[in-house]
């Protein structure tokens, strides 16, 4: 996957996770709830846009890592909002979970890829 294609992915991501907010029940819960993911989800893609400008190789891999956890918050955030049964499509909360997890999947990959280029990780032995 290219930069420009995991970039696309990520702006993809961000809508559907508004377009989930949108449905989400009001309530003190959902409303706080929503907004968190909103901005969590967000977040993934406007710091890997700052990746891609990292002042070195030592930067891109920090905010790679924010990515990380922005990701991880927002999974963790879906499974709040599927187990308060706060979302009624659970088809697209589905998605949306299987989606963060193989966001979650690339950035730890591409975190320890870019630590082995740096000398930071030893090299993957292929057994």
């Amino acid at each position: 996957m290219t930069p420009r294609e995991l970039e696309d992915r990520l702006i993809n991501f961000a809508a559907s996770i508004i377009r989930l907010s949108d449905g989400i029940k009001p309530s003190i819960a959902g409303n706080n709830l929503s907004g968190q993911i909103v901005r969590s989800s967000s977040s993934i893609a406007l710091n890997y846009g700052e990746a891609q400008s990292a002042e070195s190789p030592k930067d891109f891999v920090h905010k790679l890592g924010i990515c990380l956890k922005e990701v991880r918050e927002t999974f963790i955030n879906l499974r709040i909002i599927d187990g308060a049964c706060l979302y009624g499509d659970q088809q697209f909360l589905h998605y949306l979970k299987t989606e963060s997890n193989e966001l979650i999947s690339i950035f730890v990959k591409s975190i320890e890829t870019s630590k082995r280029k740096q000398g930071a990780l030893p090299p993957k032995v292929n057994h």
